[in-house]
């Protein structure tokens, strides 16, 4: 069993940046493979971004690469989520999720991951 909570969301005006954080609780916390998702209002949850704890290995959504960077403090149990240049569009409640092992190809699909957070919300202004 993992449970995670994230937090760092808030309101921005567009071009501002936000840092998302994810605690999970686990002491197999190398073991997982780390994704964050994002729902907006009337819209199917997304995938934004993944990180692979077991090689290290980073994924992004196209319409989130370049601008956000998922990262990890193993020490910590925490995996990061640096959202820079923030857009109106990026407007959702993003929740960080948790998995032993996700396949490269599947990565977006939520149905791949068995824990989940709360979420947190992200409202950027125009």
């Amino acid at each position: 069993e993992v449970q995670l909570v994230e937090s760092g969301g808030g309101l921005v005006q567009a071009g501002g940046s936000l840092r998302l954080s994810c605690a999970a609780s686990t002491s197999t916390f190398d073991d997982y493979t780390i994704g964050w998702f994002r729902q907006a209002p009337g819209k199917e949850r997304e995938g934004v971004s993944c990180f692979s704890k077991s090689d290290g290995s980073t994924y992004y959504a196209d319409s989130v690469k370049g601008r956000f960077t998922i990262s990890s403090d193993s020490a910590k149990n925490m995996v990061y989520l640096q959202m820079n240049s923030l857009k109106p569009e990026d407007t959702a409640v993003y929740y960080c999720a948790a998995e032993i092992s996700v396949a490269v190809a599947t990565w977006r699909e939520g149905d791949e991951y068995s824990y989940w957070g709360q979420g947190t919300r992200v409202t950027v202004s125009s």
